[in-house]
């Protein structure tokens, strides 16, 4: 059963989401992130640049290189059902990606406003009623 851990009041959810997607990709596991358009072009530059270091192999989910790229953007929930790997999902959207339980783990990181924080209880309450493992992770300081 797919395992999800939310990761939540987040100060600066997407330097989050980059921290956490190169620790997958450094254990050796594929990524799908999933998210409306705006936040993924967001989330894309800051892969190219939240680390000066380092660089975490990333495309499109329809690019030509997706199949060989541990990283894969999912502009539309929808997408993630022709990734052609199903390891772990980062769910950067407000809704529940609709074949969320393909994957052996999704992980949600929710910000600090008050909106994500409620839409993210939903989601919360949507897994738990099905019987799915939740592990919370709060980010407060």
């Amino acid at each position: 059963m797919t395992r999800i851990d939310f990761h939540i009041h987040v100060a600066d959810w997407l330097g989050y989401a980059c921290r956490l997607t190169r620790k997958v990709v450094t254990a050796g596991q594929r990524l799908v992130v999933v998210g409306e358009p705006a936040h993924l072009r967001e989330f894309d530059q800051q892969l190219w640049t939240f680390s000066a270091l380092e660089f975490v192999p990333h495309c499109a989910l329809d690019d030509a290189l997706a199949p060989h790229t541990p990283v894969l953007l999912a502009s539309t929930l929808g997408d993630a059902d022709t990734a052609p790997h199903y390891q772990v999902l980062l769910n950067l959207s407000n809704a529940v990606p609709s074949q969320f339980a393909r994957f052996e783990r999704v992980l949600e990181v929710v910000g600090r406003d008050p909106q994500a924080l409620a839409d993210a209880r939903e989601r919360y309450r949507f897994y738990r009623d099905r019987g799915y493992t939740l592990n919370n992770y709060d980010q407060r300081s």
